[in-house]
């Protein structure tokens, strides 16, 4: 299945473009999948037919769905307390009642991610386009479950739960009790949802689609977005100009406004694929107006990011590990080796990256920024690399 994403400056009309991407697609025959996680119908509002919790046909091959995030945490949290009665009774803890629970913040997001592997899961449709917020907390969303089972797999390893034969009378050597079987059996299953989301973020078919409007704001919102989404290594397939004013306009105010976009859009084109989306005069309402935006299609091969290491063995002793970061600044960018992990920061991101099997045998050597390219050297540690005579 094919999957879009769609994020980009705030306020510049994510949702109508997404809603338009997915309308185009459908019409083409597609069988589509359009998911938000807009607590408000945002989405209903620009489509002119409500969404809700259980997947609705808009159109003809058309599906909208906007996860209940209230529904699911309740149902999540019951099912805690049923699982985890003996150690509450011990506490003296008292259940709370479905009808008392409020989701707690980021309940949005979870429920987005599950309906997200579910979609995914269903061999339903053949695209899904995902309406996501805005950039910093769409990069946040996207890297949860990659995030979540780093922390699973250093809390509770699951190379442990080979040993529960052991854990009473380790309990009694520790003097703590050790956790319960149902604790590991729970880990385990959440890492199994984790990975089925990190699955869908990762795949190769699954691209993300920039919405910006053109100007000075835009252009530091879209630079900073294709850094960001290089490092968790996403494409960006389409940069999508929108609410783009006419060029020839009698209007002093407009035509100075539609010259700063014109500057803005002929320096995105020299980097990006960018698709220019008109300004209709109002804000599009309904799927009429929806199918006269001039959206990008749906490419059906994508070509994926690579993150490649190359032998320079044999001429320099080092293996080069190539990632690639347009528009990071040197100045913004630092490196950790931590282990077998290495953290990343470029400006307000980072990501903890495991190192390839090869590199794990390493020690880092340097590490250069070339032509929006990271490229850390490794050199064979004696001690750990194979030898050969």
């Amino acid at each position: 299945m094919r999957t879009i994403l769609i994020t980009g400056q705030g306020g510049t009309g994510r949702t109508t473009v997404a809603a338009a991407t997915a309308l185009k697609a459908a019409r083409e025959g597609t069988r589509t999948l359009l998911l938000t996680a807009d607590r408000t119908d945002t989405l209903g509002t620009v489509l002119g037919v409500p969404t809700g919790a259980d997947p609705t046909d808009t159109a003809p091959r058309l599906t909208t769905w906007r996860p209940d995030a209230n529904a699911r945490f309740r149902a999540d949290l019951t099912a805690f307390q049923d699982r985890a009665t003996t150690a509450l009774d011990l506490l003296g803890a008292a259940r709370l009642d479905a009808e008392e629970l409020t989701p707690l913040p980021g309940a949005e997001e979870l429920a987005l991610l599950r309906a997200l592997r579910d979609a995914a899961t269903s061999q339903t449709y053949d695209l899904l386009v995902v309406d996501l917020p805005p950039t910093p907390p769409a990069l946040a969303l996207l890297a949860l479950p990659e995030e979540l089972r780093r922390y699973l797999r250093r809390l509770l390893p699951p190379e442990r739960q080979a040993a529960r034969a052991l854990r009473p009378v380790l309990g009694r050597l520790a003097g703590v009790p050790m956790p319960a079987e149902w604790l590991y059996e729970t880990a385990a299953r959440w890492d199994i949802e984790l990975a089925a989301v990190a699955a869908v973020v990762e795949d190769r078919a699954t691209t993300v689609r920039l919405v910006a409007e053109p100007g000075p704001a835009g252009t530091d919102a879209v630079h900073a977005a294709t850094t960001a989404l290089a490092l968790h290594g996403l494409r960006v397939d389409a940069l999508v100009a929108n609410r783009v004013l006419p060029a020839a306009s009698a209007d002093a105010w407009l035509g100075a406004l539609a010259a700063q976009q014109r500057k803005a859009l002929d320096e995105w084109q020299e980097t990006y694929t960018v698709h220019e989306v008109p300004h209709l005069g109002r804000d599009p309402r309904g799927t009429d107006d929806l199918g006269a935006l001039p959206v990008p299609g749906v490419n059906r091969a994508p070509v994926p990011v690579e993150w490649p290491v190359l032998d320079h063995l044999a001429d320099d002793g080092v293996l080069v590990w190539h990632i690639p970061l347009p528009g990071a600044i040197r100045e913004e960018l630092d490196l950790i080796r931590r282990g077998d992990e290495l953290v990343v920061t470029v400006g307000q991101f980072r990501r903890i990256v495991p190192l390839p099997s090869a590199l794990r045998r390493c020690t880092v050597a340097g590490a250069a920024l070339r032509e929006g390219e990271l490229r850390v050297r490794f050199a064979p540690d004696p001690d750990l690399w194979p030898r050969t005579r």
